[in-house]
């Protein structure tokens, strides 16, 4: 029980990295608001992240019901799969407003509270395309990137707050979006083991409590010393 007595809000909070990170959360004694634009059993707080003032409300809502708020996750994302003449104008900016706008609205909600508390622990999610060039996947990839520095920027701003801001910088992950999301039709069992042969060096695809457990470390006093950090967890993947 790391996490007894705080308070998390998680974003992406109904599928995939974020249900995987909510729920271990709450098995480390935090008490978890789950954010997700699905209105889904278990999501606290509906609400689109790219809108400035349901993320000011997701905080005010946490704060008013529990008196503070300790942890940030932002795992809410979308993704667009094509090139930069394939990818429209409302994909990318959707690609924007989701993936960095509401990252940032979100940061910048909780680090007021935080702020005020003199302590608060954030842990963004990146990618590990938000590194390294995605080749058929421009949007995201330029979105992620943008994350990460996002990321470092607060970290450095708010170190002598007490408040750690953090990235989890994710693999490939058998989630609803890597097997459906943007895609004409939804990869096969097969189809995932033989993209986790060619392109993940342990040759498997991460699983989404495997990401999950990274984000709940980062959010303890374990990770007490860190801050600013771009935490890989992607099989090996970036060593190359």
């Amino acid at each position: 029980m790391l996490l007894e007595s705080q308070i998390a809000i998680v974003t992406g909070a109904a599928s995939g990295m974020g249900a995987a990170t909510a729920r271990l959360l709450t098995e480390a004694g935090a008490t978890v608001l789950g954010a997700d634009i699905s209105r889904t059993p278990g999501i606290a707080l509906v609400g689109d992240v790219s809108n400035p003032k349901f993320c000011d409300a997701a905080v005010a809502k946490a704060v008013a019901l529990h008196g503070r708020l300790d942890i940030l996750v932002n795992a809410a994302g979308v993704i667009v799969r094509a090139d930069a003449p394939a990818t429209d104008d409302d994909a990318w900016y959707r690609q924007m407003r989701v993936n960095v706008d509401g990252t940032f609205f979100m940061c910048r909600a909780a680090i007021r509270q935080m702020r005020q508390q003199g302590s608060g622990a954030i842990v963004n999610f990146g990618s590990i395309w938000g590194s390294a060039g995605g080749k058929g996947h421009v949007a995201y990839a330029t979105a992620k990137g943008a994350v990460h520095n996002l990321t470092r920027s607060l970290a450095l701003d708010h170190a002598r707050e007490g408040i750690r801001v953090n990235a989890v910088c994710p693999g490939e992950v058998d989630t609803p979006m890597l097997r459906g999301a943007g895609r004409a039709v939804p990869l096969t069992d097969a189809q995932l083991a033989d993209m986790a042969d060619r392109v993940v060096p342990n040759g498997r695809l991460a699983q989404p409590d495997e990401i999950a457990r990274v984000v709940v470390f980062l959010c303890t006093d374990a990770a007490s010393y860190m801050t600013g950090a771009l935490v890989p967890v992607d099989g090996g993947w970036s060593a190359g």
